[in-house]
């Protein structure tokens, strides 16, 4: 579709291009040279609105059925989704033998995954259309519903939780992928750690790990889009920067304290924010 596009364009351009030249030669000696000009210039305005309306059309048409395809394939996944997960429940209640069990879990918690892609899908398609996200909501329930979540992933971290009740006005779903990527974060980078410490006091949210840490030189880089301090580790660095354009939108103030070799902490200050005063 795009290269017949393109085709079209060239064709066309070149065309508009011959005929004005041969406008210009035709007329320069019949007409005053400032009419002539204007009479150019109209035309060109004529054939830019053509061009642009010849090149987004076929883009917006494109971009449209990508959109319902995404729709209509978030619709579907739903219920097998919630099928998953309800026999799942069922299973756990009338099961005894623990292999059986371990099996259940693991399934479980492949099933949240999923739950977690298909709600990742469906933010992104209404932020995409421009919905205001934002809500009231109660922090330490999301944090404790992402602790949930990402402790079947890590099973063997320990998280330890200080945590006060507080409510904001944010992007509910949008804050839980930023803790969700700080925490991911903090476990690829303490390989010698098994604990993570998370704190949410006066509307501050710490979340500290005990790994490799930084300097204050890396730090400056970290939220650098596609920066990696060890390429050996698995990602594509942009995790930490969609975290600090998350906050820059939002308002969350975003600091790091790091001791190299030790410590890494993240801290995100919501004081600021909309409805908190």
């Amino acid at each position: 579709m795009f290269r017949n596009l393109s085709f079209n364009i060239f064709i066309f351009y070149i065309f508009t291009t011959i005929g004005l030249i041969s406008i210009f030669y035709y007329f320069s000696q019949a007409i005053n040279i400032y009419l002539l000009l204007i009479i150019i210039f109209s035309l060109i305005m004529l054939c830019g609105v053509f061009i642009s309306n010849l090149a987004i059309e076929p883009l917006k048409k494109y971009i449209e059925n990508i959109q319902n395809l995404s729709k209509e394939t978030l619709h579907e996944l739903n219920l097998p989704i919630s099928t998953i997960k309800t026999n799942v429940q069922m299973l756990k209640k009338n099961q005894q033998d623990e292999k059986i069990l371990k099996r259940i879990k693991r399934i479980e918690t492949a099933s949240d995954m999923l739950q977690q892609r298909y709600n990742e899908l469906d933010y992104t398609i209404k932020k995409q259309s421009l919905i205001d996200l934002n809500e009231k909501f109660s922090l330490d329930k999301l944090i404790y519903q992402r602790i949930e979540f990402l402790s079947g992933i890590y099973p063997n971290i320990k998280f330890n939780l200080d945590i006060d009740n507080t409510t904001i006005y944010s992007d509910q779903i949008g804050l839980g992928k930023v803790i969700d990527n700080i925490v991911s974060n903090g476990v690829k980078y303490a390989p010698n750690s098994n604990k993570i410490d998370i704190v949410l006091k006066k509307y501050t949210l710490s979340i500290q790990d005990y790994g490799i840490g930084m300097d204050e030189s890396e730090i400056v880089k970290v939220f650098d889009k596609y920066y990696q301090r060890d390429t050996d580790i698995q990602g594509f660095g942009i995790g930490l920067n969609l975290v600090k354009r998350f906050c820059d939108k939002q308002n969350i103030k975003l600091r790091i304290e790091s001791i190299p070799n030790q410590t890494t902490k993240i801290i995100l200050n919501f004081k600021d924010i909309d409805g908190i005063k």
